[in-house]
């Protein structure tokens, strides 16, 4: 007998008939490509629902990372402290503006960025350009430590909520801690079958 799998992602269209609506809807409105009314209004949900200003759809976590590291002035040689337990795109734009990675550790109640060796990297990097704060697996890092921090030495936070997107620390949302945030709807980190990348910044401007 022949075991039944289970898909990541199987593709299918809602029972509703939602998709041949949408599609009839970009081809009458010739929204084709790249962008729409589609993308417009859902950068606006996506913005509303975590409770920010703006909100930009991008290809990849990866592009809106990169994105923010540029907004955040990232030069060759610059530092940039970022968790050491997370997947490589968090860090890989760092490398692409020549800046310099320096990872710090985790910690054991959340598997995320330990506000005492953040500390201890602050102190040796007082002109780190940014902080790259991932939440793994749906779990938000210890953000007041890490914001009291960060506001001490004058750093920018850069938060990878791609994992966490629908998760809350003190009631608040994820995203919305640090100065950029990329989100995913990507169903590998979440149980979703949509998919939303993008950065999200605290000026409307930025995003």
């Amino acid at each position: 007998m022949r075991e039944k799998r289970i898909y990541l992602s199987s593709p299918h269209m809602s029972d509703e008939g939602y998709e041949m609506q949408y599609i009839k809807e970009a081809f009458d409105t010739n929204w084709i490509a790249p962008l729409g009314a589609n993308v417009d209004g859902f950068e606006r949900e996506m913005a509303a629902y975590i409770g920010v200003t703006g909100a930009a759809a991008l290809v990849s976590g990866t592009s809106a990372l990169h994105l923010a590291i540029k907004l955040c002035g990232v030069k060759p040689g610059d530092v940039v402290l970022c968790s050491d337990l997370t997947f490589s795109a968090t860090v890989n734009p760092v490398s692409y503006e020549g800046g310099v990675q320096v990872f710090i550790d985790c910690e054991t109640d959340t598997w995320n960025m330990d506000p005492r060796a953040l500390e201890i990297a602050l102190k040796k990097y007082p002109h780190a350009k940014a902080v790259i704060v991932a939440h793994l697996y749906g779990t938000p890092a210890k953000m007041d430590e890490i914001i009291q921090l960060c506001s001490a030495y004058n750093v920018p936070i850069i938060e990878d909520a791609a994992e966490s997107l629908g998760a809350t620390y003190k009631g608040k949302q994820t995203g919305t801690f640090g100065k950029y945030a990329a989100l995913s709807l990507v169903v590998l980190k979440n149980d979703t079958s949509r998919k939303y990348t993008g950065i999200r910044s605290e000026r409307s401007k930025a995003a």
